[in-house]
């Protein structure tokens, strides 16, 4: 996270998880029919985050001749590990030993900075490799298609996190924290990532990996309270228990839950799974109970606030006075029809106007087309597919967010890669692949020497590793994160 997976998704939380053992995977006997004499198909998966990874481990794990390439548009792996867990979740990262482990086969080959559709074409990797499989995410927001969501203030969850994290496009974001109020969009995990870290005391944040500048803007923080706004109810909230007790916890902090959001939800929560149930009592206790005399102490000292509001849906972010930043947001009223899951927000024709100095939109990550000659659904944010196979385009397949949109955790992500790569070899070994030898990196190599990219190698990104840990070692951080791909490549003779 959490993007982290839960959004993931959204959200928005990664659990630590060990790779599965073979004999969790239905079909491990078919994989054993591969023969070692068999020539050695070349596979290319574009996307180095989990959906790249778990693809390419179950690549290598179940063809004993498969080579696999792994293409990465950053210049450094590991996508929304690196790049959206939020930096007081550690744990979570872990599943990067892994990844680690993978990418140092010698049938894997990592090869970052480069971008597929840009440096390099789908249909070019398609003419170097038996098979290529689409695994890059989601790198895009969804909108709020309202207006002034374009003024100074708004922000992309999305955006913000990238910021915090140090994804190299986000390291100017800069964001204006000189305000009282903050308001979320949104009720996943990733909201509610955004609204820990800008209330989490700095000096708690000093030994993570969050990058030396965001903590520095996060110093100056004038942000006291953060609305958490979802245009449901409670019982459709996306975020999990484990962030909510982060929350609850959070030092310095109060909670701001009115019970009148809760009235009935005890009988309504007696039918509901049980994840589900465990939060909304969690929920119903922090917002109707008496804390104890501990708790209420240390929320009479809190000098910070955060507090859910449900039932209202974003119709215009207000301007200030001169028309120059945001100073606001128009809420829409909503009641729900229907109950559960099923149930739908709609507006009541009444509108609240909430002050606030910043809004960041956690509505949804979205994936983008990466090239023409791939099929989009630009609606639905997925490449079309059937179980990971691209419809109309043999030879192609799709694996994670990309596949199925932005939504699970990290262990969804795992099963839905190695079900794409079980179609994979399925096909592979009905002889639906192209037959005869292909060049595989050695003419994607030459390619992009040519057009003057610099590709980097697994072996280069642990030199830039070192570099990191060695810069965060005298701050006591586990690394200081390298966000300038041009220092990058300095760095590594480039």
């Amino acid at each position: 996270m959490a993007p982290r997976f839960w959004f993931w998704c959204h959200r928005s939380a990664w659990p630590r998880i060990r790779p599965p053992l073979a004999r969790n995977t239905p079909t491990l006997h078919f994989y054993q029919q591969f023969s070692t004499q068999e020539k050695a198909p070349q596979i290319c998966v574009v996307g180095s985050g989990p959906a790249g990874f778990y693809t390419a481990q179950h690549l290598l794990k179940h063809h004993p001749q498969a080579q696999v390439d792994i293409y990465e548009k950053q210049p450094v792996p590991f996508g929304l590990v690196r790049f959206g867990v939020a930096p007081d979740h550690p744990e979570v990262k872990n599943v990067v030993h892994t990844f680690t482990q993978t990418a140092r086969s010698d049938r894997c080959a990592f090869w970052g900075n480069v971008s597929v559709g840009r440096d390099v074409t789908v249909p070019e990797l398609q003419e170097a490799y038996h098979a290529v499989v689409l695994s890059y995410g989601a790198e895009d927001h969804r909108a709020l298609g309202v207006p002034g969501e374009e003024l100074p203030g708004v922000l992309s969850a999305r955006a913000f996190v990238g910021w915090y994290n140090g994804l190299p496009e986000n390291r100017e974001l800069m964001p204006d924290l000189n305000c009282d109020t903050a308001v979320i969009l949104g009720q996943g995990n990733v909201a509610l990532d955004v609204a820990r870290i800008l209330l989490t005391p700095p000096e708690h944040l000093e030994k993570t990996d969050i990058t030396e500048a965001a903590l520095g803007v996060l110093r100056q923080s004038q942000v006291k309270t953060v609305w958490i706004v979802g245009r449901r109810g409670p019982l459709q909230v996306a975020f999990t228990i484990k962030e909510l007790r982060e929350m609850i916890q959070l030092p310095g902090t109060r909670p701001l839950l009115d019970p009148k959001d809760f009235l009935g939800l005890q009988d309504s929560i007696k039918e509901v799974p049980r994840p589900r149930r465990r939060l909304s009592e969690l929920l119903l206790r922090t917002a109707m109970e008496q804390p104890r005399a501990e708790e209420a102490a240390r929320r009479a000292l809190a000098s910070r606030a955060w507090g859910l509001r449900f039932c209202r849906s974003p119709q215009q972010v207000l301007p200030t006075p001169d028309g120059r930043r945001a100073a606001g947001i128009r809420l829409a009223i909503t009641r729900l029809e229907d109950v559960g899951e099923a149930a739908q927000a709609v507006p009541t024709g009444d509108t609240e106007d909430l002050p606030c100095g910043l809004v960041l939109s956690s509505v949804g990550y979205k994936s983008r087309s990466i090239d023409p000659s791939v099929p989009f659904d630009p609606k639905l944010g997925i490449i079309p597919n059937t179980e990971g196979r691209v419809v109309e385009v043999p030879g192609l397949y799709c694996s994670g967010w990309v596949k199925r949109g932005p939504v699970g955790v990290i262990a969804t992500t795992m099963t839905d890669s190695f079900l794409t790569s079980q179609q994979l070899l399925q096909d592979l070994k009905a002889g639906l692949l192209p037959s005869g030898p292909r060049p595989g990196s050695a003419a994607i190599q030459a390619l992009l020497r040519s057009r003057g990219v610099r590709p980097v190698s697994f072996s280069d990104w642990e030199k830039l590793d070192a570099e990191e840990v060695s810069r965060g070692q005298s701050a006591g951080k586990p690394r200081e994160k390298l966000v300038d791909p041009q220092e990058m490549l300095r760095l590594l003779g480039g």
